[in-house]
């Protein structure tokens, strides 16, 4: 991309602000549920290339431009050199050279969601964690509708308010993409 963002810490405050009470409701799960989850660091089979709304892409992008200048070298050359269906350009060796800055999908990934198909309720979570539990208290689920229509809110805002008419951000960035962006 030609022109460079200017982005500042806090045209990102609403997404902050959503990291943050996503990273509380998961840490009570983790803390409440420990025993019966199977997520740790090695464990990544779920890291795939997924897509982001500018927002996030916009966070991470920020994140990697706070490494040293040879991670940053490193991670973009791992970034243009994945493929769309592939593993997350971010994993290396079972684990995420982003981690802090992971988006919100993969905060809350393999925690327990409610998500309605077809007009039925469900909760759904990692095959691999929450067994042996026989009911997965009501506080202990995100609501996925709920928070991707909160996310998608944040995301507009950001938008209207802070990218360049002349950048192409009206769409969903994949990681790769987030990660070359010159903020």
């Amino acid at each position: 991309m030609a022109d460079k963002m200017r982005i500042t810490m806090e045209n990102l405050h609403n997404y902050r602000t959503l990291v943050a009470k996503i990273d509380a409701l998961c840490r009570k799960v983790v803390t409440e549920f420990d025993e019966h989850l199977s997520c740790r660091p090695g464990c990544d089979g779920c890291c795939r290339h997924l897509s982001l709304f500018p927002v996030e892409g916009v966070a991470l992008a920020m994140a990697l431009q706070e490494l040293p200048a040879v991670e940053v070298v490193h991670i973009r050359k791992l970034a243009s050199d994945s493929t769309p269906n592939g593993h997350c350009p971010l994993l290396q060796n079972g684990l995420c050279l982003l981690y802090s800055a992971r988006p919100i999908i993969c905060r809350s990934h393999g925690l327990p969601i409610l998500v309605i198909q077809d007009g039925t309720k469900r909760i759904d979570h990692c095959p691999e964690n929450f067994r042996g539990v026989p009911t997965i208290p009501e506080g202990a689920v995100i609501n996925l509708e709920l928070l991707n229509t909160t996310l998608a809110t944040i995301n507009a805002l950001f938008i209207a308010s802070s990218i360049p008419t002349s950048l192409p951000l009206g769409r969903r960035l994949t990681i790769a993409e987030a990660l070359l962006l010159e903020v």
